[in-house]
């Protein structure tokens, strides 16, 4: 760090000539702002006066062997300290700052103080009891470091104020940091912490996304097509066009499925009469097969399972029912059946062919 003084430079001696008696110095260095030019004039320094036009004529500027260039403005300084903490492993850094501003050029240019944070370091290190602020804590409880050598720097400033001849200075502040590696480890976690809470909002966003998305495709179709074309993400003519689409399908879905229905209802209509028609000829057989018919019985039998209704064969019954009716009306024949074997009681016939009578 070049301050308070900037750069020095030798000067040559300058001769004089035969045809001038003027002399003039051509090799001083340009002078930055806020700085001023010190020379060595013998065993002297002198400052060239500030606020005038520089003469290169100027005795003192001939006559200098060297010379300093001072800056004279006020600047904040920060210098550093390690300080220890309860683990060997790992330190505090203190980093102290101070305002400084140049007071006298003369006294600065003579003792060549061109790094002005090595005097200001050797002021931080004279603390011999600043170690004990710290060597009692861990290196997490940075904070609370922090705090108490800020208050042991304050009043050992006030106590013992530093001091760099020809130059004002002041204790502004005292900071504490961490070890850099703790720094990284802190600011590791950090961006992980940040990066997981960004990810938790971004699902939460998602989430509350899917649920508004959800309850729009619940209002149906119509409605997203109404949505849509607010946010100017559908064209009016192909939501109307695909309306219309939608609901010709729907018109031709629904016409199949009742074309369906009915032919359902038809092939069970006839399932039920082809059942009605198996079990009248099942009766039949049964009837044929059996020595006594009762035909109002069987008659009344086969209008039950029919439900009332006639079928193809239930007439053929009708009329045999009729038949025993009108025999039933006749006196009864005293004679033998066909066989000898027994005789017709009670209107019942033997078998089908007493019907013919």
């Amino acid at each position: 760090m070049n301050y308070p003084v900037i750069a020095e430079h030798i000067l040559a001696t300058v001769q004089g000539t035969w045809w001038s008696r003027r002399r003039r110095r051509e090799d001083v260095p340009p002078l930055p702002p806020g700085a001023v030019h010190v020379f060595r004039v013998g065993g002297n320094y002198r400052t060239f006066p500030e606020g005038m036009v520089f003469d290169a004529s100027h005795p003192d500027v001939l006559d200098a062997s060297s010379v300093s260039l001072v800056d004279t403005r006020a600047r904040l300084v920060e210098v550093e300290r390690t300080l220890p903490s309860m683990s060997e492993a790992d330190n505090f850094t203190v980093r102290a700052a101070f305002t400084c501003q140049v007071t006298d050029p003369t006294v600065i240019a003579r003792q060549g103080i061109i790094d002005v944070t090595v005097p200001l370091r050797a002021y931080l290190m004279g603390d011999a009891d600043l170690p004990r602020v710290s060597a009692g804590h861990r290196v997490e409880e940075v904070n609370a470091v922090r705090t108490e050598v800020s208050h042991r720097m304050t009043a050992y400033s006030a106590i013992v104020p530093p001091r760099v001849a020809g130059m004002s200075v002041e204790f502004v502040s005292a900071e504490v940091h961490a070890s850099d590696d703790l720094r990284d480890w802190e600011q590791k976690v950090r961006d992980e912490r940040r990066a997981w809470e960004l990810q938790r909002g971004q699902r939460d966003f998602e989430t509350e996304d899917a649920r508004r998305i959800a309850e729009l495709l619940s209002q149906g179709s119509d409605h997203v097509d109404a949505f849509g074309i607010a946010r100017q993400e559908i064209d009016v003519t192909q939501a109307a066009a695909r309306i219309h689409r939608l609901t010709e399908e729907e018109s031709a879905r629904r016409h199949k499925a009742e074309t369906s229905d009915r032919a359902h209802a038809q092939a069970r209509e006839t399932a039920e009469a082809q059942i009605r028609r198996d079990m009248l000829l099942t009766l039949l057989r049964q009837m044929g097969t059996s020595e006594y018919v009762d035909y109002h019985q069987v008659l009344d039998q086969v209008l039950r399972e029919t439900g009332g209704q006639a079928a193809p064969g239930i007439t053929a019954a009708a009329d045999t029912a009729r038949m025993v009716e009108s025999g039933r009306g006749r006196p009864p024949r005293p004679a033998t059946g066909w066989d000898g074997s027994h005789e017709a009681q009670g209107g019942l016939v033997r078998d089908e062919d007493d019907l013919v009578d």
